[in-house]
C-alpha cells in the first residue's frame, strides 16, 4: 500500500525520540514535524537523516484506515499503547 499523499498523520500523531533537523530534542506525539511542508509531505522522506522510526512506519489497510482520520485515530492509539508517560 502507498501512503495516502497529504495525510501526514505519522509525520503528527507520533512521538520520535531522536534529533531530527529543527528538532534536535526529537518531537512530541501530537506536534507537527519540523520537516513537514505546507502540503504535508516529508522533506526527509528518502534522505539517510530521516529519523529510523519515520522509515519504519509502512502504510497498511490497518494503520491507515479509509481516510486520514482513521489514520489520525490509529497512530493517537498506538502512540497511547507504547509511550510510558501516557495514560
Amino acid at each position: 500500500m502507498e501512503c495516502r499523499i497529504g495525510c501526514a498523520a505519522c509525520c503528527i500523531a507520533v512521538s520520535i525520540s531522536s534529533p531530527i533537523p529543527g528538532m534536535p530534542e526529537g518531537k512530541p506525539a501530537g506536534v507537527r514535524c519540523a520537516q513537514l511542508t505546507q502540503d504535508n509531505k516529508c522533506k526527509l522522506f528518502g534522505k539517510p537523516e530521516r529519523p529510523a522510526v519515520c522509515g519504519g512506519l509502512q502504510a497498511s489497510e490497518e494503520m491507515c484506515g479509509v481516510s486520514n482520520e482513521d489514520a489520525y485515530a490509529y497512530l493517537e492509539r498506538l502512540e497511547r499503547l507504547t509511550s510510558p508517560e501516557r495514560p
